[in-house]
């Protein structure tokens, strides 16, 4: 165990003071009728002459002692209010135990009737209490809070209790989840749950964490998405399906980046890259308006409208228009890695065609799409799992959405010809050998599932974790996790 400071160091003395006196300072039960809103309600609507009596329970947030009386601040999950402590009502003895042995952040149970003070603060005047928790660690200080970014990622209990502005952060992702599945329930979806550990990862083109099965002597795969499986019950079925989970890739952390995060996933039968468009403007701005009672959002500086329609543009256009290059105009993976460095692009020479077109993207395109936009009309060697454009058979139906200078969701025209997918698996696998660690793998099963037939469908996928960044006004992923990934310490 770590040495105590001669803070930890007293408090563990008052709680041994507490026990010799045959208290015992974690009791298993508390009595409480009301929470901190409760009783401040219930004395707003009391009638003239009450004095309504309550039992309220809370984390003590500030102490401020005056001779024989004292006031304090507890909170609980709606909130804080304030208690009154006087020796001529609670007795010396009982007085003097509260003013010796408790401390800021301790957990009591008080009971007393409101009254308001004479600057307007509703308050209980506590005639008996309690000890519920003896915190033997001092809060950070009042005025600086926890402000160390490392410390606070670590030690997100103590982040939460007393950041206020870090629990509403979690608090409104909550209410964005409960809104996207509200949405998707009313729109006739099905919510399902799909395998976490796989015999064979696929769904995206990403590097995934690999686990050893010790029963079945069989290497398993934390999944990097969620789409094959989903598709698969399209095949079987089921017209309108999603599902809400985590989804694990061995990449690198950055700012809107964790190797484990929360995905959502929706497949609708008999639809194309369009209508999923049209549905994406529609949910993302029925969230907003559940959740922020508004369309008009600020990240990071930019005031954001997320009233739709959104701006459709093909990639194409995007990079041409930004950069100069039509990368139709390079067929080859060196001349196009040659035109980049030409713009003074740092991209990495043994780079496949398909990553130098992502970095144009990535590095010219989408830092400026600061307004909801939908890039559309990818190309095939980076889309494997999308459906040819009739007219464009080097393209396909896909789109991302743009918000804020930041990628928020993927979507195709689902790929349903098993002969194609097959032969997109097979250039995967070349792209695999010649060092392309994220290429797609082969998935036999799905290639049956598809023979079976799949009708023309689309799909759709968005990390929740960015749309509440977007939502909260937080430029860092970690800061909308509870717990993010974090290098082991020395």
């Amino acid at each position: 165990m770590a040495e105590l400071s001669e803070l930890e160091r007293q408090r563990h003395l008052k709680l041994q003071r507490i026990r010799e006196k045959g208290i015992d300072p974690y009791p298993p039960r508390v009595e409480r009728t009301h929470t901190a809103a409760q009783a401040r309600t219930a004395f707003e609507n009391a009638r003239e002459g009450e004095t309504p009596t309550v039992k309220v329970a809370g984390r003590l947030m500030s102490i401020r002692v005056m001779g024989r009386s004292a006031f304090a601040h507890i909170e609980d999950g709606s909130g804080r209010i304030q208690i009154y402590l006087r020796q001529n009502v609670l007795g010396e003895e009982e007085y003097e135990f509260f003013k010796r042995d408790f401390d800021i952040g301790d957990f009591i149970g008080v009971e007393g009737r409101l009254f308001r003070t004479r600057t307007g603060e509703v308050t209980v005047e506590v005639q008996r209490f309690h000890m519920l928790a003896k915190s033997l660690k001092p809060l950070p200080e009042k005025w600086h809070g926890l402000r160390n970014v490392e410390i606070r990622y670590r030690q997100r209990y103590v982040d939460l209790i007393v950041n206020q502005d870090v629990r509403r952060v979690f608090a409104t992702r909550a209410r964005i989840i409960s809104a996207l599945r509200r949405f998707l329930d009313e729109h006739g979806f099905l919510e399902v749950e799909t395998p976490i550990l796989q015999p064979l990862y696929g769904g995206a083109m990403a590097r995934p964490f690999t686990t050893y099965h010790n029963q079945l002597h069989q290497t398993l795969y934390l999944r990097i998405a969620t789409e094959l499986y989903l598709k698969r019950l399209i095949v079987g079925g089921y017209e309108r399906v999603y599902e809400i989970g985590k989804n694990f890739r061995n990449e690198g952390v950055d700012q809107e980046h964790n190797p484990e995060f929360t995905a959502i996933e929706f497949y609708m039968a008999y639809a194309d890259y369009n209508d999923v468009m049209d549905l994406t403007e529609e949910m993302v701005a029925y969230v907003a308006q559940e959740v922020l009672g508004t369309l008009q959002i600020t990240y990071d500086g930019n005031e954001i409208d997320l009233t739709p329609p959104w701006s459709r543009i093909p990639l194409r256009q995007a990079i041409k228009e930004k950069t100069g290059i039509d990368y139709r105009e390079y067929p080859e993976a060196e001349s196009l890695y040659q035109a980049i460095r030409e713009i003074g692009g740092d991209v990495e020479p043994k780079a496949t065609w398909g990553k130098l077109v992502d970095s144009l993207l990535n590095n010219y395109v989408q830092p400026k799409l600061i307004q909801p936009t939908f890039l559309i009309d990818y190309p095939i060697e980076i889309s494997p799992l999308a459906k040819k454009k009739p007219e464009d058979p080097s393209t396909v139906e896909r789109f991302e959405g743009f918000i804020g200078g930041m990628e928020v969701c993927n979507a195709f025209t689902e790929l349903n010809d098993p002969i194609d997918q097959r032969e997109r698996f097979l250039a995967q696998g070349r792209a695999f050998e010649a060092g392309d660690e994220e290429a797609h793998q082969m998935d036999e099963d799905f290639i049956r599932a598809l023979s079976y037939g799949m009708p023309p469908t689309g799909g759709w996928g968005m990390g929740i974790d960015r749309l509440v960044m977007l939502f909260t006004n937080q430029t860092s992923i970690r800061d909308v996790i509870l717990f993010p990934l974090l290098r082991a310490k020395e």
